[in-house]
């Protein structure tokens, strides 16, 4: 009798695998290219300033301030729209034959938290290598 119970289990718990690994893949990619396009759309200026003497560090939180933010305002809307969209899916996709527990811990909140601020600090690094290694004067020099 618990055969068909143990296998819808299974099967949800293999399903919810899937979507949190694509979901950190999807972060990645996200968060890259957001961050890709603001150096490749800001090269002059940012060789303008560091040519005037800010420092690499300096350089790279000029840049990278706009990626915390806009992924700071993602964590809090995407918070608060996945509490909501889990109390409707429980309601809405729950059969009469399966009780699902509603509630669910605050570790469900940390960690999706957790994961970006590690995917964001990676790429901070990532970021500040990258202007490292611009040729300044050379990016100044190229006409748009």
């Amino acid at each position: 009798m618990l055969q068909p119970f143990d296998s819808i289990a299974s099967s949800l718990n293999q399903t919810m695998t899937i979507l949190v690994i694509v979901s950190v893949l999807l972060a990645i990619v996200i968060l890259y290219n957001l961050t890709n396009i603001n150096v490749a759309e800001r090269i002059r200026e940012l060789s303008t300033i560091k040519v005037l003497g800010f420092h690499n560090n300096e350089v790279t939180l000029y840049i990278y301030r706009e990626t915390i933010v806009l992924s700071l305002v993602g964590i809090v809307l995407g918070l608060v729209a996945g509490f909501y969209l889990h109390q409707f899916l429980i309601q809405m996709i729950s059969p009469a034959t399966i009780l699902f527990y509603p509630q669910v811990g605050w570790e469900v909140y940390v960690i999706p938290v957790a994961t970006v601020s590690i995917i964001l600090t990676l790429l901070g690094f990532f970021v500040n290598y990258y202007l490292r290694k611009v040729d300044m004067l050379e990016a100044l020099k190229s006409v748009e």
